[in-house]
């Protein structure tokens, strides 16, 4: 039987090189995301694996109800199943700014996005999900270091990996493992593409990484479907860092 995955904020960035990473290890993949692009459905199928395209705004609790009824039924159209085998939060939303100029309406969309959109989704998708199952919420690497300009962001994904703990706790004893994976600073279109685009923000950051570079999306990617898989069995509710050392 096919092992499903469903990845959110799957049409770019980090989510979509999730979604492409897992369907290599063999998983049909339930590309969700806010567009509900079947771009990376296509480079799937391309890439000899089996993918849908779901629509959510994980900020939008009517939307999350009607992705988990869409993605189910995909799921069984496509793959004659009717649980889940991976569930990776991957979407996010990033609104920097220096203290002066933070508003109420960032912190309610950084705290909708990346903390309640996880908590409501995981919530609708948990009696769906299959005994042995695994979690993965994407934090950042700044829940550990400071950076100017980043605290409601930082505050909402320290918020994320706390949940995380407290949700491994609940699902343990059906075997659902729940962790997170914090990213260091990666060359993605998030925040604009301002890392993939400028050299000096990248030589910058470099500077401040023991490996030396800033990581590539395929980085993260690569050690989600290590996490999800049965070698990291006895692993959950961690925190684990994939940032090529930052700020050490």
């Amino acid at each position: 039987m096919t092992r499903i995955a469903l990845v959110t904020g799957a049409n770019r960035g980090l989510g979509r090189a999730t979604a492409l990473a897992l369907a290599r290890q063999g998983f049909g993949v339930v590309a969700a995301s806010r567009s509900g692009d079947s771009d990376i459905v296509h480079a799937i199928v391309d890439a000899g694996g089996e993918a849908i395209a779901v629509r959510v705004d994980v900020a939008d609790p009517a939307s999350i109800d009607a992705a988990t009824a869409s993605a189910l039924a995909g799921i069984d159209e496509k793959w004659n199943a009717d649980t889940i085998d991976v569930l990776v939060n991957n979407a996010g939303v990033g609104l920097f700014a220096p203290l002066g100029a933070i508003t109420a309406e960032d912190v309610d969309t950084t705290f909708a996005v990346n903390v309640r959109g996880p908590l409501l989704l995981t919530q609708a998708l948990v009696p769906h999900l299959s005994q042995g199952a695994s979690i993965v919420n994407v934090s950042s690497s700044l829940s550990r270091h400071v950076s100017p300009a980043t605290s409601v962001y930082a505050a909402s994904k320290k918020a994320l990996e706390t949940l995380t703990r407290s949700l491994a706790l609940e699902l343990g004893p059906r075997g659902i493992r729940v962790n997170s994976i914090a990213p260091g600073p990666t060359a993605t279109d998030f925040n604009g593409g301002a890392m993939r685009d400028s050299v000096a923000m990248r030589t910058a950051l470099s500077e401040q990484t023991a490996l030396g570079r800033v990581g590539d999306p395929d980085d993260i990617a690569d050690a989600i479907t290590a996490l999800v898989s049965s070698e990291l069995r006895w692993t959950t509710g961690e925190r684990i860092e994939v940032s090529g050392g930052v700020s050490m």
